[in-house]
């Protein structure tokens, strides 16, 4: 768990290095007290450890900047309590909510069902057959939408792949430069196929695949791998690196590969 959230000293570090971060460079101590809930004191000695550790550099009387190591540990840290909230959301509290779920056969109302992914979204199944189970809440005809409750166990699946394919600018050739028979087999084998920038949706163009989308592609590509889809993303080569950000924020691991 994130230091953080265990420790009340590190839980105060943290939210007082945030309130300088965004309040830099003039940083009232003061007010960073009167959000934080502590003395202003104790935000003095917060900030002359922060500055002994570097994590903040003091640039005069009342004036401090959040150093690079200082946004290094902002970011590790929020992105442990990000992950331990989702726990939380989906893991423990996902017990006790209604979710929906597409009915594989006719199913009553109090039902138990089985739950698994398929094409990425959720089905349930009459009986309870399957490491994951729950309780229908409505009433549900084949390949209608069910409300279920009461989940126990995990839904048995492996997380999907991404790849993402550079498309050129094109100053150095664009769609043209794309070997389109390549683009057109790993479109094929894929689940879903999405693109950013002009140059990647003409090749898309070029052999009739349509991207299920042409923006935000990297964070769609993100929540379809974590719910099983094997997912291409063609891109622009010069934008390839806001689409693996996307990936690296979803912990989701991919591959990044050429097609000219």
């Amino acid at each position: 768990m994130a230091d953080v959230l265990e420790n009340k000293r590190a839980a105060t570090r943290f939210r007082i290095l945030a309130e300088i971060a965004e309040r830099q460079p003039a940083v009232s101590q003061g007010e960073i007290a009167d959000a934080v809930g502590v003395t202003s004191q104790a935000v003095s000695e917060y900030i002359r450890a922060l500055v002994e550790d570097g994590l903040v550099e003091k640039e005069g009387r009342s004036r401090y900047s959040v150093t690079k190591e200082g946004v290094d540990w902002l970011l590790q840290e929020a992105g442990d309590v990000r992950r331990y909230a989702d726990h939380v959301t989906e893991d423990v509290l996902g017990s006790v909510q209604e979710d929906a779920a597409v009915a594989t056969d006719d199913i009553s109302e109090g039902e138990a069902v089985t739950l698994s992914l398929s094409d990425g979204l959720l089905h349930a199944t009459p009986g309870e057959e399957g490491p994951a189970t729950g309780v229908a809440t409505t009433d549900a005809a084949a390949g209608g939408d069910v409300g279920v409750t009461g989940f126990e166990g995990i839904i048995d699946f492996d997380p999907g792949t991404v790849t993402v394919y550079q498309v050129p600018p094109v100053r150095s050739g664009g769609a043209e430069a794309v070997d389109a028979d390549a683009l057109a087999s790993a479109c094929a084998a894929a689940d879903l196929v999405t693109a950013t920038g002009v140059e990647a949706v003409v090749a898309l163009d070029r052999i009739d695949r349509e991207p299920a989308t042409k923006f935000a592609a990297g964070e769609v590509a993100a929540a379809a791998a974590g719910r099983g889809l094997d997912v291409v993303v063609v891109a622009t080569a010069d934008i390839v690196g806001r689409v693996t950000d996307a990936l690296r924020e979803g912990d989701v691991s991919y591959e990044v590969s050429g097609l000219s």
